[in-house]
């Protein structure tokens, strides 16, 4: 008789140690040894897209930044008084690992002769309270590590412009990222619970409701068309009659505000803004900040429950120490070519070096910042020159020359307003404001404004708002 033989095979099933070689194979693949290296400075607006854009495949890519995320910049004003959720304007860096490198550190020098980096981490030491602040991980880091490069792109950003102002980094609160939304929708509801309280006098709400704002550019106006939306809606139903009480004026040291766009466009602002009784004061120059004090040069001591600054850019502190690269004279940042290769002091351009957004302009031409047009129809500076590095990877990766030189494509600006209106400019290739859709202001712009999230937002996680 012979033996019952089983025909169903067996599943195989793998050792444990050859699972763990075939988990580690991601992490030690000896083909990246042949790949060359590209080291990404930065996940903003230039960093995170030549993130993505970049092929894997082909190059060994690593991402140095601070924040373990992207900032979708334009929905940080409606997210810091709770329009919308914070995860709306946020993208991780490691969604791209472990196909890419990821450091959470600063870059702190660069060499360009040796292609080395020096990188600080900025996370708290082993070891450190959890309740340390960034700031005190920036002045109590971990050891420093180096990295070294065949490629780099510069991408770093820019830091909030304070023109040394005293008491600003103390008691102001910026908007450049999402951690600074989450603060201010903290410190907004926290102003009115303390005005609730039943021994102050109408003077010392009013003054806890006297939100400030510092700055008169896209950022500043619509954080406070913004807020007062808030005012005129949620904190009216929940605070009748604390709302009342409320107040938001924006100082800047302009003649107008919105410098950028055309003056039409600014007037129409100013007229519909003073009309949701929001107070305007151009010409104004802050020369210190107390705490809840703000001294004004033109009217004295203002009092305040919230300061908001905004009023633009500064120099990041691993573009301002580099002494090699060619560096504009006013702002310190990168000089570049038109294909983006940062030009060294010899007035030669570095082929293995890119520069993008903020941190960074072209030769001869001028350019917005990032800041100023992150409320563009279409994507930023810093983002169209990501897409234009990206070409040219893929060019050097197919041994093909550079693509034609680099130009940047204006398709408009846009900027709420409040009580769902905006206005949207967009000069018209011979330098005019007239033609078709080049201005509109109201529900119109609003709707435009609207659609720009969902032509510029890089995931449908962004768009469930």
């Amino acid at each position: 008789m012979s033996p019952i033989i089983n025909t169903q095979r067996t599943p195989f099933r793998p050792s444990l140690a050859s699972r763990v070689l075939q988990a580690t194979a991601r992490w030690y693949n000896p083909t990246s040894q042949h790949k060359k290296r590209v080291v990404i400075l930065g996940s903003g607006w230039g960093g995170y897209n030549v993130l993505r854009g970049l092929d894997k495949e082909h190059w060994d890519v690593t991402i140095i930044s601070p924040n373990t995320y992207f900032n979708f910049t334009p929905l940080l004003a409606s997210t810091a008084v709770g329009t919308l959720e914070l995860r709306c304007a946020v993208e991780p860096v490691r969604r791209y690992t472990p196909k890419a490198t990821y450091y959470q550190a600063w870059c702190d020098e660069i060499d360009f002769t040796q292609k080395r980096l020096k990188c600080m981490p900025a996370t708290r030491p082993p070891g450190a309270e959890p309740t340390e602040s960034q700031d005190t991980v920036k002045h109590n880091p971990g050891p420093s590590f180096t990295l070294e490069y065949d490629k780099l792109v510069i991408a770093v950003g820019a830091y909030s412009q304070t023109f040394n102002i005293p008491g600003v980094k103390e008691h102001a609160h910026f908007l450049k990222d999402v951690k600074d939304a989450r603060q201010i929708r903290s410190r907004i509801l926290e102003c009115f619970e303390q005005a609730n309280q039943p021994f102050l006098t109408d003077t010392q709400r009013r003054n806890l409701l006297n939100f400030c704002i510092v700055g008169g550019g896209p950022t500043g106006i619509e954080f406070a068309a913004e807020l007062r939306d808030l005012l005129h809606t949620d904190m009216k139903a929940r605070y009748p009659l604390l709302a009342k009480l409320a107040k938001i004026t924006v100082y800047d040291v302009a003649p107008n505000i919105l410098g950028s766009f055309d003056q039409s466009l600014r007037k129409y602002t100013e007229k519909h803004l003073s009309q949701e009784g929001i107070t305007l004061l151009t010409k104004h120059h802050v020369d210190r900040i107390e705490s809840g004090k703000l001294i004004v040069r033109e009217t004295g001591e203002v009092p305040f429950g919230l300061l908001v600054w905004s009023t633009g850019l500064a120099p990041n502190p691993v573009v301002k120490a580099s002494s090699e690269a060619k560096k504009d004279p006013k702002t310190l940042s990168l000089i570049t070519d038109d294909n983006l290769n940062i030009i060294m002091k010899d007035g030669a351009p570095n082929p293995d070096v890119w520069a993008i957004g903020d941190a960074a302009r072209i030769e001869d031409v001028p350019l917005p910042a990032t800041a100023q047009v992150s409320h563009l129809w279409t994507s930023p500076v810093a983002a169209q020159k990501a897409k234009y590095v990206i070409k040219t990877f893929k060019s050097l990766s197919k041994n093909k020359p550079y693509p034609k030189p680099f130009q940047f494509i204006n398709q408009g600006s846009l900027a709420y307003i409040g009580n769902w209106k905006a206005i949207y400019d967009r000069p018209a290739a011979d330098g005019t404001n007239t033609g078709f859709m080049q201005k509109e202001t109201g529900r119109l712009a609003w709707l435009l404004w609207r659609s720009a999230y969902f032509t510029m937002t890089l995931s449908w996680r962004n768009n469930r708002h």
